[in-house]
């Protein structure tokens, strides 16, 4: 009985252990979604003018996960009409938050470039979309160097925290 609860306490901590590091390796890859998304939104909006509500569908259909889910959560609200570019925005964000892998300063990032979402000329929003992108790019940056530091960490740690729990118990 005594190894069953050894056992069952070594899962847990490793389980633990490689959820978080998979949340470090999905944060780049979000980051890269979210980048992609925004150039294909530029030249939805800039090239070929389209509407804002139905250019987000068309991202949302050529990604999977919760950066589509976002693009098509945004579409929803602004085709509803019952909310502006940028609280339809707020609202898909806080929306799909919990399922995207990212820290709190991409979702500033994510926020300021709503705030001027659908409020200016082609040619302004071209450049903060190009503004949002770069921040982005420097997150992802960022992320990857944690991901390389701290990934093996992780799944390490999960392992040798479950055998120190087991010998502080016995």
């Amino acid at each position: 009985m005594r190894w069953l609860g050894a056992l069952l306490i070594v899962c847990c901590t490793t389980a633990y252990g490689f959820y978080q590091a998979r949340l470090l390796k999905e944060r780049p890859q979000h980051i890269r979604q979210l980048r992609s998304a925004l150039q294909s939104l530029e030249a939805e909006i800039v090239y070929g003018q389209t509407p804002l509500a139905k250019a987000s569908i068309n991202i949302s259909k050529q990604l999977n996960g919760p950066v589509a889910a976002l693009f098509a959560s945004f579409s929803l609200k602004l085709t509803e009409r019952k909310a502006t570019a940028n609280e339809a925005w707020e609202a898909a964000i806080e929306e799909t938050w919990k399922s995207l892998s990212l820290k709190e300063k991409e979702k500033e990032v994510l926020l300021q470039f709503g705030a001027t979402i659908g409020t200016m000329d082609r040619n302004h929003q071209q450049k903060q979309l190009k503004l949002t992108q770069t921040h982005l790019e420097r997150d992802e940056e960022e992320a990857r160097g944690l991901q390389a530091r701290y990934e093996k960490m992780y799944k390490t740690l999960g392992v040798l925290a479950g055998l120190l729990i087991i010998i502080l118990m016995m």
